[in-house]
């Protein structure tokens, strides 16, 4: 290895151990917010845009009355029909409800989530990332009923 080669080499560990270092020592003491994004992050993000939704033509429930309304007490299955790629299912509620889907992907997981509504009164809303055939359960709490609506955002 001539000198030179060496020289770049060497010029080249200390750059990424500075930058090791740089990454490290940038933390902060408090928790954070883990649904917060920040600067490079933000613009990064903006770059892949969003996911499309889900088309509601795809998507049934025995739940579902004349107007596409997924209306419910105890529980409902909904079923999406294949995307043809990654999608995302959106649903939204004014009252709180429960959702139960499979994850995308090969994983053998399923994920609940009781979704709320936001504090700022415009719902609870939940979204459910499909990228097959799937059966997502809906959960309504209490003994009350529950109304759900698939959106396209």
């Amino acid at each position: 290895m001539s000198g030179r080669q060496k020289a770049v080499l060497g010029l080249l560990a200390v750059l990424l151990v500075a930058l090791f270092v740089v990454a490290v020592g940038a933390g902060r003491d408090d928790r954070g917010d883990p649904g917060a994004r920040h600067g490079f992050v933000d613009r990064l993000g903006a770059l892949g845009g969003e996911r499309s939704a889900v088309d509601p033509a795809r998507v049934s429930a025995d739940c579902a009355d004349e107007a596409g309304r997924l209306e419910f007490s105890g529980n409902c299955v909904v079923r999406v029909a294949d995307p043809g790629g990654l999608r995302t299912l959106v649903l939204r509620s004014a009252a709180r409800f429960t959702v139960v889907a499979p994850a995308p992907g090969d994983a053998d997981l399923t994920i609940r989530d009781e979704v709320e509504p936001a504090a700022d009164g415009t719902g609870a809303v939940a979204k459910i990332a499909v990228d097959q055939a799937s059966e997502v359960g809906l959960v309504c709490p209490g003994l009350g009923g529950c109304t759900v609506v698939v959106a396209t955002s």
